[in-house]
């Protein structure tokens, strides 16, 4: 059924079910591939918030090179964190006898997810669903929305727990 799955990955508690999820679907068959994707972002949850090109004119007061260079470190760090992550559900998935390769890329979530499943060849996506709805949704964006009414394959909703 599906051969090619790509499980797209944040660093919430919500990845773990998601991971979950594509594991078990991967392991239904025989070479299965994953592909596990991190799309590094301002807008995750637990990320530096994005640095604007011009500090000093939007932060006079604190727009200064130590500003900068604690906001550097930050994302250095959040750059590693997500490595990490891809390379312990990477070596998970390895040890259970699954194909498995990840990537982190930089770009706007949703879009990326699809462009990266499109390029990859995939036959579903596999993603998590925060939950928001209404004008929260509307306000921030939902990417698995996004995914659902973008992506060239199929895609699997995973739904948060209630």
């Amino acid at each position: 059924m599906y051969q090619k799955i790509l499980v797209a990955l944040d660093m919430s508690e919500m990845a773990e079910i998601v991971f979950s999820h594509g594991l078990s679907l991967a392991k239904q068959q025989d070479n299965t591939r994953l592909f596990l994707l991190h799309v590094l972002s301002g807008e995750e949850e637990n990320s530096p918030l994005p640095i604007p090109s011009d500090l000093k004119e939007l932060y006079p007061a604190t727009g200064n090179d130590l500003t900068l260079e604690s906001w550097r470190k930050q994302w250095t760090a959040f750059e590693k964190s997500g490595i990490e992550m891809l390379e312990s559900h990477g070596k998970i998935a390895t040890d259970a006898g699954i194909k498995t390769e990840f990537k982190q890329i930089m770009g706007v979530p949703g879009s990326t997810i699809c462009k990266t499943a499109h390029e990859w060849q995939a036959d579903v996506i596999v993603i998590g669903h925060r939950g928001r709805s209404g004008l929260q949704e509307f306000l921030l964006g939902s990417v698995s929305n996004y995914v659902l009414h973008h992506a060239a394959c199929s895609a699997l909703i995973v739904q948060p727990s209630r």
